[in-house]
């Protein structure tokens, strides 16, 4: 029988799996990894060897066990030193795989650290060493350091470390990060015009009693009483101010950040809180819910959620012969509406996966923090009311405040003027969600 004996390839095959070649340890080139290389090929062919030799003692193994019907000990011994030899080889193969690419690897970084570097050379040289050991600086000492030198440093600045330090400049993002906003949309639900004057003057009907009634020939006819008040809506200014630096201004994407994210943002949104909620003393605008019509319940009709409430609203609203065409609200309160829920446990308003424009009753809902907590508003927006733009945002730029010129600030002013008439108030109501 033939007997199987492992080659000294093999066992050194085996060594290196385990043990760093010393050509590795002493030399950090490529030759190194080309030895572990030729090492690896050879196990390779020896592995090819070492499966054949399995394959034939497995087919003789095979004849026997047809022949005899079994296998003798003798060949069953051979063959499972056959495949043990095979698998350590195919291990060895395998770890020096491993190895052959790590050493490419450090061998990559060694030929590249020597090409700067030079074996057992003096390193990289600054440019500041560079400029120091130069020879045209200390030819400018040796003259006295008389008038003017100008040193063009041929080294590389890289962040290689002795060259910058390993430095690296930053990139700029223009783009500057604020903090987030506030949707300010209940201008957009009102009539909006311009007007080249402090006050605007205007006629509102107070009073309509229907005098027509079926009237018999020669009969007195009955009289249409009709009257009209002369109202008036004085322009307010909205203002703010906000200093910056010189050196804010000369960036152009913070100057931007400053007026369109910020400054301009400021005026839109105290404007909004005055057309709700303006009490009109003094500067302030007279808002929409000083003037509204105060909710009502009528007998005899649900009133006992917020549903339930705003479609009374806008009742009310009808029954003053005006077409509703908004609803306002804080957001909170539009979340507990959305929230409600069936006796099943269905959400009224349909599938929360799905993203839909805030509706109640087919009109359109505007959750907005200029509401406070539990109020509401609804009505015929566009009727009701008209925005007259005296100014729209205005922008002044100025060193002349206070001590702006020998800090290098300066000051920013935006201003907007505007007027807010009241043409319909009975078509707007505006309530809140207490309930008894």
């Amino acid at each position: 029988m033939k007997k199987m004996m492992m080659p000294a390839v093999s066992l050194a095959a085996l060594a290196a799996a385990t043990v760093m070649p010393s050509a590795v340890v002493g030399t950090p080139r490529m030759e190194a990894a080309g030895g572990v290389e030729a090492l690896l090929k050879q196990v390779q062919q020896e592995l090819n060897r070492v499966g054949d030799d399995v394959r034939r003692a497995g087919e003789d193994a095979l004849k026997q066990q047809t022949k005899n019907g079994e296998v003798t000990a003798e060949a069953k011994e051979t063959a499972d030193k056959a495949l043990k030899q095979y698998h350590e080889l195919n291990s060895a193969v395998s770890n020096l795989t491993g190895k052959l690419e790590a050493l490419e690897s450090r061998n990559v970084d060694l030929e590249q650290h020597y090409a700067g570097q030079g074996r057992g050379g003096a390193g990289v040289v600054s440019v500041g060493q560079e400029i120091a050991n130069s020879d045209d600086l200390k030819n400018y000492i040796e003259r006295g350091a008389q008038g003017g030198l100008t040193l063009r440093p041929t080294n590389a600045i890289t962040t290689v470390s002795g060259a910058t330090g390993g430095l690296i400049v930053p990139d700029q993002d223009r783009q500057v990060t604020s903090m987030p906003m506030q949707r300010l949309a209940v201008r957009a639900l009102l009539s909006q015009a311009t007007t080249e004057s402090d006050l605007v003057k205007y006629a509102r009907q107070t009073v309509r009693t229907s005098g027509a009634a079926p009237t018999a020939e020669g009969g007195t006819m009955p009289e249409l009483v009709v009257k009209w008040s002369a109202e008036e809506a004085a322009v307010r200014k909205i203002a703010a101010i906000v200093h910056a630096s010189d050196e804010a201004l000369a960036d152009a994407g913070q100057l931007q950040a400053l007026i369109d994210q910020e400054l301009r943002y400021d005026l839109d949104l105290e404007e909004e809180a005055q057309i709700i909620a303006g009490d009109g003393l003094n500067q302030n605008l007279l808002g929409l819910t000083s003037v509204a019509a105060s909710f009502v319940a009528p007998t005899g009709l649900p009133n006992e959620t917020r549903i339930d409430r705003l479609r009374l609203g806008l009742l009310q609203i009808a029954l003053s012969n005006n077409a509703a065409d908004g609803v306002t609200i804080n957001p909170v309160d539009w979340a507990g509406i959305e929230l409600q829920k069936d006796s099943q446990k269905r959400y009224i308003f349909g599938n929360p996966n799905e993203l839909a424009t805030p509706r109640l009753w087919g009109l359109d809902v505007v959750p907005t923090l200029s509401h406070s907590l539990g109020e509401w508003m609804v009505g015929a927006f566009r009727m009701a009311a008209t925005i007259y733009d005296r100014q729209e945002n205005e922008i002044l730029i100025s060193s002349e405040h206070g001590t702006n010129f020998v800090e290098g600030m300066k000051t920013i002013r935006g201003t907007k003027r505007l007027a807010l008439a009241h043409k319909r108030p009975g078509a707007l109501v505006t309530g809140n969600f207490t309930f008894a």
